[in-house]
């Protein structure tokens, strides 16, 4: 999957402008794709530059003018087809882990620190997840919205970052126990 396909979705469902699609981006489509502004706004020229998007200037009168951008019927084209395209595997790149594989051979309580650090990210993720999902579906139960709401596909992308998180959270909380326990052990040898 490619930066494009992303922005793509990110702007299916209404008009964005590149500070409201970082927005977007840290909210939901952070969870299964990272991109720093930068990348962003680069890649919302080049989508506009080929069609996939269009642009419009809104001229406002206290603040500086603004771009919100739309998919075009191009852009759609663009993201059936990477639909139907096969999904690739995913697959884990994490420094904590290449620290965590290290482990027996370097100062433990730093990677314990960074374990700490990382499992309340993760807490603070999983809450912010469980609000989000909450204001998505409103008074409605969650099986309801998702067989009556209007559009699941974020809603769905926010549990799998949910169950994401959850996984992280725990792994990083049991792994800094059991080095502290190891640690604990050792020094009383």
């Amino acid at each position: 999957m490619a930066l494009r396909h992303a922005v793509l979705a990110a702007l299916l469902d209404e008009e964005l402008s590149g500070y409201q699609l970082a927005k977007a981006f840290d909210l939901g489509v952070a969870n299964f794709w990272h991109a720093l502004p930068q990348q962003l706004y680069a890649e919302l020229t080049r989508l506009e530059r080929d069609g996939l998007i269009a642009g419009r200037e809104v001229v406002q009168d206290t603040r500086p003018n603004k771009r919100l951008f739309t998919v075009t019927s191009a852009g759609r084209e663009e993201l059936e087809r990477f639909t139907a395209s096969a999904a690739k595997p995913s697959f884990i790149r994490d420094d904590l882990m290449v620290k965590v594989q290290a482990v027996d051979h370097v100062a433990v309580e730093t990677v314990i620190a960074q374990l700490t650090e990382r499992a309340a990210f993760a807490q603070a993720k999983i809450e912010l997840l469980g609000r989000l999902l909450h204001t998505m579906r409103g008074d409605r139960t969650e099986e309801e919205f998702l067989r009556h709401g209007e559009r699941v596909g974020p809603y769905l992308t926010c549990l799998r970052g949910l169950a994401f998180e959850r996984g992280n959270h725990d792994w990083c909380v049991r792994t800094a126990a059991l080095l502290t326990e190891r640690q604990a052990a050792h020094a009383r040898h």
